[in-house]
């Protein structure tokens, strides 16, 4: 079984920006239950089915598979929960870790979060600069709750 290991943070200031624009994806969730979600997402000519099971601390199951790109697109426009999830993602290097910014779009709009992907709980981080406030716990800023809670209809914004 596929275990993804992850930490979130929002980001501060404009330092973690770089040349390159980043991916732009969107996605959505045919299944938003507690114990597993399904998403599908589409960027960069890809297409992608995750199933995502329930997050006990910072681990949870993942199984991803890469789909046809007609068949995301078709599962996003016809299938999945509104809004979808509207995100460029940029990959940024720092120390012996790639850090996955993603700026968010749409009903999300100003919500800026950084994802690192770990090899185990207590794996060591070197933090950059602009990593901000740790949020890994915090459900709100799950993506599969900025369907149901959307970053905009927030009334405060921390």
């Amino acid at each position: 079984m596929a275990k993804e290991i992850e930490r979130k943070f929002l980001v501060t200031g404009e330092d973690w920006r770089e040349d390159n624009r980043g991916i732009l994806y969107r996605q959505g969730y045919l299944s938003t239950e507690r114990n597993c979600s399904i998403r599908v997402r589409a960027g960069a000519g890809k297409g992608y089915l995750t199933i995502k099971g329930e997050t006990h601390g910072v681990i949870r199951d993942e199984f991803e598979y890469e789909i046809p790109i007609k068949d995301a697109n078709e599962l996003l426009d016809k299938f999945c929960n509104r809004p979808l999830i509207e995100k460029r993602r940029y990959e940024i290097e720092f120390g012996e870790l790639t850090w996955e910014v993603d700026e968010f779009g749409s009903e999300n709009t100003g919500l800026i979060l950084a994802e690192v992907e770990l090899t185990s709980e207590d794996q060591k981080i070197e933090f950059p600069g602009w990593i901000g406030k740790e949020v890994t716990g915090d459900a709100r800023y799950y993506n599969v709750n900025l369907v149901k809670n959307p970053f905009s209809k927030w009334t405060k914004h921390t």
